[in-house]
Parts: structure tokens; C-alpha cells; sequence
């Protein structure tokens, strides 16, 4: 089977924002992505190009262009928010955005309806019922198919880092998990979610494509779920092991970290050198350390095992990139990393609210909400 990469323009970025919808007084989820949709409709009733729906109808999804630069990528869906919350405003209905909402259960959502989503429904029963989840997704072009895989594999040592930086899914369904991220622990139930295969080439992804739909595990390749997959259709790697974020300050420290990220190992394969791999065990192991301990995760940094605090490899990353960064033209949202580091990631906001609150979780929700309006530099 042979996939076409689509031509794109290196280090340009994309991105996806998954917005919650809920209820301004009592913090449920509410399930009005169609008439949200519906609203948002041009003349003659053409959709909006950029603003989408998703599996359940308590969501909507923020599309950018393509862009240069992280500022231009992130003013764009910021732009979009304005444009939803001039439907939902006047429903009394706020937007949230973190991996899970925090006392939802999945019995009382709706399911989009669409064939696809149907089928996957179907297939996956009480797992795929369970999605109650919301995440960003960054693109970011690739000017050589070859140099996919190895960028990919590349950026699975980072994996880690993405996961706890943004890790916001600390209670499911009224309970408080423990996990930094549950979204991760969850997501990768779905049949081919989860962490990538470890491929040689571009060749070895066509193959895995072939088998999986002559199979019929998969109709088509954007069924293929991973954490981090090729992005044909885009020329692009799609990043989506992040948890949703609840802030455009976050949004845009973590778009920059992947841009830089990306723009760097390239740089490296330009040079002839071969990107440094974790073993797969070790991956593993990795996404479940972030996954669990978010920012307090000790994580595994090289294939001889040595380790460090996230944290602290956070911050030496920021000092390696910022030369990547200046070039990008994303340097200050680089360094606006340190906000999340700071402040704490969203899943740490979360329990400290829920403390002060004694335990209450639509309070949780209230404060994601203002989050989301007001930003955590005006906090």
C-alpha cells in the first residue's frame, strides 16, 4: 500500500483544541454541539470551515490554518472561542477544557451522529462509551516523508514531558483517580490508540497500514489512534498525547515545545546524525510515570536508564531550545512553560480547588471555566 505524504512546509504548525460544553450553574455537561454548530453556520447554512463537532455532543473542536509562527496558530482558535461563546453565552452555557470532566458520567452523553462514530461506538461498547475525554492536538510540517519515523521515534523520549505538562484529568466521573492524567490510562483502550509501534521507515508504516485494513481493523489511516502518528492528508506529525489544556497560555507553551522540538531533531537529520531512541519498555514505562505523578514524575531520559525529575528536565530543555525558539519566532511562548511549572499544571489547580472547596467538583468546573475566560497570567 502506497501513502501519499502530502507536501508541506517545515516546521509550519497547526492546531486542535477540544472545548467542553457545561452548564453555567450547576457545571454538568450539556449536549448542544448541534445547535452550537448550527448557530455558527455561514450564508445558506454552509458550515463553519474551522469549527467542528467530535464523537459526543457535549464537544466542540477549534481548527487553526496553517501557520508560521505558535502566536499565529494560537490567536486563531482563540479567535474561534470568541465565535462559540457568542452562541453559548446567552444559554448560560460556559466552556471548559481539561482531559476529563470532573463528576460527568458517560451514561447521561449523547453520541454525535455519524456513521463513523457509530461504528466505533459499536465495536468498542462500554471502552468507547467511556470517552469522556478532551485534548489538543498540534500538527507540525514536514518537508521530507523520510523524515517521519525517525522523528517520530525521536519524539516518544519526549512523550513524557508533553503528558505531564499538560496532564488535567485528575477525577473521573465524581472520583479522584490519583492519576495525574486518567485520560491517558483511558484513551489507550480504543483498538490502535495508545503508544506507536516503533517502525523502521516509511515503508514499514505503509505496511502496518495495509495489514490493518485488509484486516478491517481500520477503514482508512486517520483511524489509526496513536499518541503521536504521521499525518499524511497534512504533511504533518500529529502530536495528541496531550491532555486538553484550559488556558491559551498553556496551549501555546506546550504548541512551542513541539514545534521546537520537532525543528531541532531536524535539524539534527540535516546534519547526518541519528535521532537518539528510547527501547519501547522504557517508553512505556514512561507514559505511565507522567501519566500517574504529572510534574512530580522521576522519568527515564536516555537507553542506558539514567533518570531525572520532569521538572527539572523541563527547564534544561527551555535553555536548549531557546536557540530553536528565537528562530521560530516562538521564544516567548517557549518560556511561557515556566507558567505552567509555576503555577502548577491544570491537574494540580484542580485538586488544590476541590480542596478549598471541600471537595466540590463543580466548583472544579467553575474554576476551569474562568481559567479558560481570563487566562492564568491575569490570575
Amino acid at each position: 500500500m502506497g501513502i501519499e505524504f502530502a507536501r508541506s512546509e517545515r516546521s509550519t504548525i497547526g492546531i486542535e483544541w477540544e472545548l467542553a460544553l457545561v452548564d453555567r450553574q450547576t457545571g454538568d455537561l450539556v449536549c448542544i454541539a448541534d445547535e452550537v454548530l448550527a448557530g455558527l453556520c455561514g450564508p445558506g447554512g454552509s458550515p463553519h470551515p474551522k469549527i467542528t463537532g467530535e464523537l459526543l455532543l457535549n464537544t466542540v473542536e477549534l481548527v487553526s490554518g496553517v501557520h508560521h509562527t505558535v502566536a499565529g496558530a494560537v490567536a486563531d482558535v482563540v479567535g474561534q472561542v470568541d465565535e462559540v461563546r457568542a452562541i453559548t453565552d446567552p444559554r448560560g452555557v460556559d466552556l471548559i477544557c481539561s482531559g476529563s470532566h470532573p463528576f460527568g458520567q458517560w451514561f447521561d452523553q449523547e453520541v454525535t451522529d455519524k456513521a463513523r462514530y457509530h461504528r466505533l461506538i459499536d465495536r468498542t461498547q462500554w471502552w468507547g462509551r467511556n470517552m469522556m475525554i478532551w485534548g489538543i492536538h498540534v500538527h507540525v510540517g514536514i518537508e521530507d516523508r523520510a523524515k517521519v519515523i525517525p522523528l517520530l521515534n525521536g519524539l516518544l523520549t519526549y512523550l513524557p514531558h508533553l503528558q505531564a505538562l499538560s496532564a488535567s484529568s485528575p477525577f473521573w466521573a465524581g472520583v479522584n483517580t490519583g492519576y495525574a492524567s486518567n485520560r491517558a490510562q483511558m484513551f489507550q483502550q480504543l483498538p490502535t490508540a495508545g503508544l506507536p509501534w516503533i517502525l523502521d521507515d516509511w515503508a514499514a508504516w505503509e505496511r502496518y497500514v495495509e495489514d490493518m485494513t485488509v484486516t478491517g481493523i481500520v477503514d482508512d489511516v486517520t483511524e489509526v489512534r496513536w499518541d503521536i502518528r504521521p499525518s499524511p492528508r497534512w504533511g504533518t506529525i500529529e502530536i495528541r498525547a496531550c491532555d486538553g489544556v484550559s488556558t491559551a497560555e498553556e496551549l501555546a507553551a506546550i504548541a512551542a515545545f513541539i514545534q521546537c522540538l520537532v525543528e531541532w531533531m531536524s535539524t539534527r537529520l540535516d546534519a547526518g546524525e541519528t535521532v537518539p531512541q528510547l527501547q519501547p519498555w522504557f517508553v512505556r514505562e514512561n507514559k505511565w510515570r507522567a501519566s500517574r505523578y504529572g510534574l512530580d514524575a522521576e522519568i527515564i531520559l536516555d537507553a542506558a536508564g539514567a533518570e531525572c525529575h520532569v521538572v527539572d528536565d523541563v527547564r534544561r530543555l527551555i535553555e536548549v531550545l531557546s536557540p530553536v525558539a528565537e528562530r521560530l519566532g516562538c521564544l516567548a511562548e517557549l518560556l511561557q512553560l515556566n507558567l505552567i511549572l509555576d503555577a502548577g499544571a491544570s491537574y494540580q489547580r484542580q485538586l488544590r480547588v476541590a480542596d478549598a472547596a471541600d471537595g466540590s467538583l463543580p466548583a472544579v468546573v467553575r474554576a476551569l471555566a474562568d481559567e479558560l475566560r481570563t487566562g492564568l497570567i491575569a490570575r
